[in-house]
């Protein structure tokens, strides 16, 4: 043979099987942009020149793309071994065929070296190129997400483009090489044969249905029973595995023995419509449970990435009043007990003030608040210890106090209280007892407290860092207050204890700008001329800036939601696509055996349109199910963000699953009609 004539088939393989090939190339060109677009982004030295007051907006774009890359290149391994395991198991006929007519194994290894070659190229090429036209109007989406300036001009990221052309040639490469190896251990028969191989009838596999059923319950369960989002973290990739390990088991085992039942059922059985589309699909379930299982699992986590990011971005103005209640924030953590002059909130405000007035600015209003804050871990009775290496310790909590009157200050809410009541958000149990303990002997440091509960807060009052579960109380007063405080610090000593926090909250009559050029310049002077008495740490904080900060944390979620739930939405109508294909041929043989026997072309249609809506809507039924359990999980997530509103992560969910059931449906109607055609050929 010349050496011409590989070059020529291969290009002649990929026109015939164009039908294949196509969506393949175009899938791949996707992949490529998107990893390339994220890589630019990540490497783009426009994205470190950010407008001012916009510090951690060069980190949101970093840690966001290069978690995008990894998430992205890691699922472009699984999707292109997915179909070419697909394109393999359609084209073994003709390269039997090949062999048969005389091409040995090393011409046919020749012929799809090259095949993966045009592939590689005309893909990764592709894919480059999208990237490069579509990186600007990205980058424009993505600032614009983020509410940050854009820089201007056109920006090619060679090094970008070298990482995703070495990584996707690796990934076509190893491809080839497998595809190469499935040619050299099997015989010609089986080539020629392939593609005609059915599947038994499945048996019922007694013992995947049972880890199915207990590992998908486990799973519905762990996300329903979670309380609080420190929970969810700990939690949340032990249910999702146990999620996924039901799915496999439901749609491989579970789901053959609901169909072995209904065919046991001889009147829903024994009918023309459920009797062809209940067979077909037993006899071919271990085939199709992979890929209905995969569909499934993509679909939850497109809808489960959208919704979350979406109620994240539209919650951020709730999440900046939450954690920034005024323009301007002064933090001052101070020692009531330390050697030094007792602290002065009084005077530390008045020169704080006097500071802005000085620049020109006006105080609208102005609030202070009285905290503390403290760790202490939860018993198996519900007693909280501080004792913090005692045994049978089964929770850990973050306990923010605060008195009434902070509270009503806060809430506008008129609490009364005795000295030994409280108002609780948190945990549980009508009387709150609070042992202090040593952490490492064990031994009584001070009196117990004990503290009724008489109500159980909604919300919590008080927006703090959850690096643990929140227990935050209300006291009656200051004494209250100073004596938790005492007891604490005898239990941790000295230098492990809580210190105070005081804050003060001042609405100013100036711009973003300006309110954060105040809390930038402050330090500038002298800071010992803010007296006070004794404090040992102040820090100013202002809502611009976190509203800045906020909106590029929940702007770049949500950018990478979209950007992956792209890729995993396409990769979901590719799968939806060659299985179509796939039963298609698998089934055309089937149904002119059935017309041949008395079946009307009616019938023969009814039939189909029963199969390919049982076997098209089964996975996104699961997911919807799947989102219904996460909900709660999720929920408890967005409140480590500081975002408490139910109602809104409950609309954005349901929208994201009406949308994303439409798009559904719109590819039902697309691959549906190429099904029917290869059937009724």
């Amino acid at each position: 043979m010349r050496k011409s004539l590989y070059p020529r088939l291969a290009a002649q393989s990929l026109k015939l099987n164009r039908r294949f090939f196509v969506p393949y190339i175009l899938s791949l060109v996707g992949n490529v942009a998107a990893f390339y677009i994220m890589s630019a982004l990540v490497n783009d030295p426009g994205v470190a020149d950010m407008t001012p007051g916009h510090a951690n907006g060069y980190y949101y774009v970093q840690m966001m793309m290069s978690m995008g890359m990894f998430v992205a290149f890691a699922f472009s391994i699984i999707f292109v071994f997915y179909i070419n395991g697909f394109l393999m198991k359609q084209r073994k006929r003709e390269l039997g065929l090949y062999n048969i007519l005389g091409m040995g194994k090393n011409h046919i290894a020749a012929l799809m070296l090259l095949e993966g070659l045009y592939v590689g190229v005309v893909g990764i090429a592709g894919g480059l190129a999208v990237g490069m036209l579509l990186h600007k109007l990205v980058t424009l989406l993505l600032y614009r997400a983020l509410d940050f300036g854009v820089p201007l001009g056109f920006y090619i990221s060679w090094k970008g483009l070298t990482e995703t052309t070495i990584l996707f040639a690796a990934l076509i490469g190893a491809t080839v090489l497998v595809n190469l190896v499935k040619i050299q251990v099997s015989r010609p028969i089986e080539l020629l044969r392939g593609g005609n191989v059915g599947e038994r009838e499945p048996r019922t596999r007694w013992l995947l249905t049972i880890l199915g059923v207990l590992t998908l319950g486990g799973g519905y369960v762990i996300a329903v029973r979670t309380r609080s989002g420190v929970e969810a973290v700990a939690l949340y990739f032990l249910a999702v595995f146990l999620v996924i390990i039901g799915t496999y088991c439901l749609f491989t085992a579970v789901s053959i023995f609901v169909l072995k039942a209904m065919r046991r059922n001889k009147r829903l059985y024994y009918r023309t419509g459920p009797f062809i589309s209940i067979s077909g699909m037993l006899y071919r379930m271990k085939q199709n449970a992979v890929g209905l299982a995969n569909i499934c699992i993509l679909c939850t986590m497109v809808m489960v990435m959208l919704s979350g990011t979406l109620s994240l971005w539209l919650g951020t103005e709730e999440i900046v009043g939450t954690v920034y209640p005024s323009d301007l924030q002064i933090r001052v953590r101070y020692d009531p007990d330390g050697e030094e002059a007792s602290f002065d909130p009084e005077r530390l405000l008045a020169d704080a003030k006097g500071y802005i007035n000085g620049e020109g600015v006006a105080v609208t209003s102005e609030r202070t608040v009285d905290t503390l804050s403290f760790g202490v871990g939860m018993d198996s009775e519900g007693i909280l210890h501080t004792n913090t290496r005692m045994e049978g310790l089964v929770t850990v909590y973050n306990v923010d106090v605060i008195t009434a009157g902070a509270y009503e200050e806060i809430t506008g809410e008129e609490l009364r209280l005795q000295p030994d009541e409280a108002a609780a958000y948190g945990a549980g149990g009508e009387v709150l007892v609070f042992r202090w303990d040593d952490r490492e002997t064990g031994e009584e440091k001070y009196p117990a407290t004990a503290l009724q509960v008489v109500r159980r807060l909604e919300n919590s009052p008080w927006a703090s860092v959850q690096i643990s579960n929140q227990l935050c109380l209300v006291v009656a007063d200051e004494s209250v207050l100073t004596e938790l405080y005492q007891a604490q610090r005898a239990a941790y000593g000295v230098d492990s204890a809580s210190t105070m926090t005081w804050y003060a909250y001042l609405d100013l009559d100036c711009s973003d700008e300006e309110t954060e050029r105040l809390s930038e310049d402050y330090w500038e002077g002298d800071t010992t001329s803010y007296g006070g008495g004794h404090w040992e740490t102040m820090s100013w904080s202002s809502s611009a800036r976190g509203r800045w900060d906020f909106y590029g944390q929940a702007g770049g979620f949500l950018f990478l939601g979209l950007f992956l739930g792209f890729i995993f939405l396409m990769a979901t109508v590719l799968i939806i696509y060659y299985k179509q294909i796939s039963e298609g041929y698998e089934d055309k043989r089937r149904f002119e055996i059935m017309q041949k026997v008395g079946l009307s072309r009616d019938e023969v249609r009814s039939a189909i349109r029963s199969q390919v809506l049982m076997v098209f809507f089964l996975p996104i039924v699961v997911a919807a199910i799947h989102i219904a359990f996460d909900f709660n999980m999720v929920e408890k997530l967005l409140t480590l963000f500081y975002l408490h509103n139910t109602t809104l992560t409950a609309l954005c969910t349901l929208g994201t699953l009406l949308v994303f059931f439409l798009v559904y449906g719109v590819v039902y109607l697309l691959t549906a009609r190429t099904y029917y055609k290869i059937v009724e050929r």
